[in-house]
């Protein structure tokens, strides 16, 4: 049996594809340990979705490779670019391939009363794997590629599982949730995340990112279900991108800004306190100043609560790679700008909070005695002092919201 040390970079589904491993190399016999230099094994889950990023990844499988004697890597760096591995003594290969690679030809372990792995009282549910998407400027779709949907049901037992072995928020994750289904004819989030909330429990329901094109052609059935269970946090990540419909074009991302438009209107109609999350794209090669103003004015007209910007970079491989950027300084600056934005439009959102009343689920330690909540909308609040209250992650209480620091809330139990 072999001790292991597993490290995740990158998105929430990259964590659900490291808890997939770990539950297998435990099922397995093999345990994990503090550190690399202590195990038998180190596993690197990487993430490549900017440039930076992948320097890291490189940086960081150099290091576990002189710490550990075998080091297997992993994720989506692993699987779009394994070649920037090989000059190191390490293993390369897919999330599915991992526990094989550990366990070495040894029988696994299972039994039926195998209990899920959580992080704290979160648990982490990838519905699917890969997406629809044919993005000019995505190396991720090269590691994921085309949407893989298991079953309504078995996705509903996974989620029955964890609430049975404590989870209190279960995150749907995926590369695009919207599109769930669509390998079968048909999409069918609204179905799943009904026959979730349906499961008994006091738990809460987070759904991941789903892009405007897939979740579009049922943005009301969503909302719907939404509207229809407390369970589930009024909050969905789509994110746009950009607000041009011509630069939308060039990165190939299938929607249009006023299909964006009709989903957050479809919220808007049955939801009442939600969040809207988005992202955007600054300073890609083809945006115009005029685009860049589009993608402002969309941003000030929708009031997304949380907001991801990043600057364009060129990831090999993709063919907006070989599209002749704009200069440094303008994307700098167009990012700086809609950063500025960003956190004039994110703090309003929690400034209106002050002094309103709010359901929190708490999720999670803090600094200093402080732990974080999450209210129906998915929005961020502080409870400090925590032991004064007698809180821990799993609570569900009412707080009144005493004041705001942009990004997050503070709230008071009632």
């Amino acid at each position: 049996m072999a001790s292991y040390h597993l490290e995740t970079y990158g998105c929430t589904a990259n964590r659900g594809e490291s808890r997939a491993i770990e539950r297998r190399l435990r099922d397995g016999g093999h345990h994990p340990v503090d550190g690399p230099k202590a195990a038998d094994v180190a596993i690197l889950n990487t993430c490549t979705v900017v440039e930076t990023t992948e320097t890291n990844m490189l940086s960081r499988a150099r290091e576990l490779e002189a710490e550990t004697a075998d080091l297997v890597v992993t994720g989506c760096m692993a699987l779009a670019q394994g070649e920037e591995f090989a000059d190191l003594d390490a293993t390369v290969c897919g999330w599915d391939e991992v526990p094989e690679v550990v366990l070495n030809g040894e029988c696994p372990t299972t039994t039926p009363g195998t209990e899920p792995i959580l992080d704290g009282v979160v648990g982490i549910l990838p519905i699917a794997r890969g997406c629809m998407s044919d993005c000019s400027y995505c190396i991720t779709k090269h590691a994921t590629g085309k949407i893989d949907s298991p079953p309504v049901e078995e996705n509903v037992e996974k989620a029955r599982a964890l609430v049975h072995a404590g989870a209190k928020e279960i995150r749907v994750t995926g590369q695009d949730t919207g599109v769930y289904g669509w390998d079968d004819g048909e999409r069918k989030l609204h179905e799943l995340l009904d026959r979730i909330c349906a499961i008994d429990g006091d738990f809460r329901v987070r759904v991941g990112m789903a892009n405007p094109k897939g979740v579009h052609g049922i943005r009301e059935e969503v909302a719907d279900v939404f509207a229809d269970n407390e369970k589930l946090y009024n909050f969905l990540h789509a994110p746009v991108q950009s607000g041009s419909d011509e630069v939308l074009g060039e990165m190939r991302r299938q929607h249009q800004v006023r299909e964006f438009r009709e989903v957050v209107e479809a919220f808007d109609d049955r939801l009442d306190h939600w969040t809207l999350a988005t992202d955007f794209i600054t300073g890609f090669p083809t945006e115009t100043d005029a685009d860049h103003e589009a993608s402002m004015e969309l941003l000030r007209e929708t009031q997304p609560e949380r907001i991801n910007v990043t600057r364009f970079s060129k990831r090999p491989g993709t063919d907006a790679a070989g599209m002749k950027g704009l200069g440094g300084t303008k994307k700098k600056e167009r990012s700086k700008a809609m950063s500025d934005l960003k956190m004039d439009v994110v703090g309003a959102a929690y400034e209106s909070m002050v002094g309103e009343r709010h359901e929190v689920l708490v999720v999670e330690p803090g600094t200093e005695e402080s732990v974080k909540c999450y209210d129906e909308a998915y929005r961020q609040v502080i409870i400090q002092n925590a032991p004064e209250y007698g809180v821990e992650p799993g609570d569900l209480l009412t707080v009144e919201i005493t004041g705001q620091n942009t990004v997050y809330a503070f709230g008071e139990p009632v």
